[in-house]
């Protein structure tokens, strides 16, 4: 069972240890982390993609409310929010496997963003399934460098009037 959490915390130096340290204390895995400054310069918000079985999933939303640095927690379900990763890819490609790439970039909506005479650079921003789908599907022709975001999300806008 997979979760994301949504933590605000105070934005100063050493709130980010502080929080992967009660995951390694306790054993918890963290599968994906960003870290951002908010809107006020003074929060950032931390996106947490976790998994467990459902007693982890609530020990890991008590022990984060318990930290002094934590303002706010949100846990998200996958099917109430929206989440979204950044990849950059680095190929390498030739002649013959030019438009196959091209092909691949156009059907899974990714952007060529540098070229030059034997590399190109692939960016793509969608949820986690479909970036690892596009590193399987470049992967046989020849993937020389991948750098990764961690999951963001956002609740689902909801009107409640």
């Amino acid at each position: 069972m997979k979760k994301i959490y949504s933590v605000l915390v105070e934005n100063r130096s050493g709130v980010l240890c502080k929080v992967a340290g009660l995951f390694s204390r306790r054993c918890f895995n963290i599968d994906s982390l960003a870290v951002g400054e908010t809107d006020d310069p003074e929060v950032s918000c931390m996106t947490i993609v976790s998994s467990g079985d459902q007693r982890t999933i609530e020990q890991i939303e008590k022990q984060l409310n318990k930290k002094l640095d934590v303002i706010k927690v949100k846990t998200f379900d996958e099917t109430a929010s929206i989440s979204r990763e950044l990849m950059l890819i680095k190929v390498k490609y030739n002649k013959s496997n030019r438009r196959d790439i091209m092909e691949i970039c156009e059907i899974m909506k990714a952007e060529i963003i540098d070229m030059s005479k034997s590399l190109m650079i692939i960016q793509i921003c969608d949820v986690p399934e479909k970036i690892k789908l596009l590193i399987n599907m470049l992967q046989s022709i020849s993937v020389v460098e991948v750098a990764r975001t961690g999951t963001l999300a956002l609740s689902k806008c909801v009107d409640t009037e």
